[in-house]
């Protein structure tokens, strides 16, 4: 196991890099504008990912023949739910099936490259009936689209796209229901990138909500990051601005910290303890609710 990869940062840091590059159909997208999901996500993982306050466990085996079962389970309050997520990948075509506690099951069929750039997924949940959808996503050089439909009879259409490149992009999100002829979303965004800052403008809720989002790379050798999110409700006039920071103590453990303007704060501590299984301890203080004391979260993520 080697603590610097290919990409030159620490492994639990190389989630949080600016310069984004994913695996798509066995090739590197780095160079276009990517999907409208990714507007805006550097910052939001910095300031929410991995932030917890269940407990969780989930364990990682492999068979023979390649298929990773993973099983989970969560306990939120005085709740537990479980999960057991098996997944294969053979020739482009990664198959995913979940069963939950609540006996319900979710497939997903995921085919790369059916084209340059182009990949489909197709998934649908039993025992619901009305739950197939199908979604198509390409991404170019200067775009990235993605689009997505029910397979009933008066589907909700969903289409997002995003023009420019990978410095500048602008793009929408867009929710058509079939059924009644009206829009039921539709956002906006705009991303700015260099090579250690990005920043975002988002219009959400149909234009009841704007965002916007800044993240630094501070030292991409300790992965050393600051962001900040403000977000402005138009209808209560209610103003959210959080900021948050990371730092890689070592290249196996990572520190993150968050606190928005009306005091509540988090913190956590990650830790590689071997190749690609994590530990994650974080805790929450809102003095809003000070009488019901700290949340603490506990996730360990095992893969054998």
């Amino acid at each position: 196991f080697a603590p610097f990869p290919f990409c030159g940062v620490p492994p639990l840091a190389n989630r949080e890099s600016v310069v984004v590059t994913c695996d798509w159909g066995g090739r590197e997208r780095e160079m276009g504008p990517g999907l409208y999901s990714e507007i805006g996500k550097k910052a939001r993982d910095l300031l929410y990912k991995d932030f917890q306050t269940d407990q969780k466990f989930a364990i990682t085996t492999y068979t023979a023949n390649g298929v990773a079962i993973t099983s989970s389970g969560t306990k939120r309050n005085d709740l537990i739910f479980g999960e057991i997520h098996a997944q294969l990948k053979n020739n482009g075509i990664t198959t995913d099936v979940k069963v939950n506690s609540d006996s319900n099951l979710f497939t997903t069929l995921t085919v790369d490259e059916l084209a340059p750039g182009f990949k489909s997924i197709f998934s649908f949940v039993l025992p619901d009936q009305r739950s197939g959808k199908v979604e198509l996503q390409y991404l170019h050089e200067y775009a990235g689209i993605g689009a997505s439909f029910g397979l009933t009879a008066n589907p909700v259409v969903n289409f997002a796209s995003v023009l420019g490149t990978n410095t500048l992009a602008a793009g929408v999100d867009l929710s058509f229901d079939t059924a009644s002829g009206n829009f039921t979303k539709y956002n906006a965004g705009v991303n700015i990138t260099n090579a250690d800052l990005i920043a975002s403008v988002t219009l959400n809720d149909k234009g009841g909500n704007l965002t916007a989002s800044y993240y630094h790379l501070v030292s991409p050798l300790t992965s050393s990051a600051v962001g900040a999110e403000w977000s402005h409700c138009f209808s209560s006039k209610e103003n959210t601005l959080t900021f948050g920071t990371q730092h890689a103590l070592d290249p196996l453990t990572m520190v993150k910290a968050r606190v928005n303007n009306l005091g509540k704060a988090s913190a956590l501590i990650q830790h590689e303890w071997r190749p690609k299984s994590l530990v994650t301890i974080s805790g929450e203080v809102d003095p809003r609710a000070i009488e019901k004391g700290s949340k603490v979260g506990l996730s360990l993520v095992l893969k054998t």
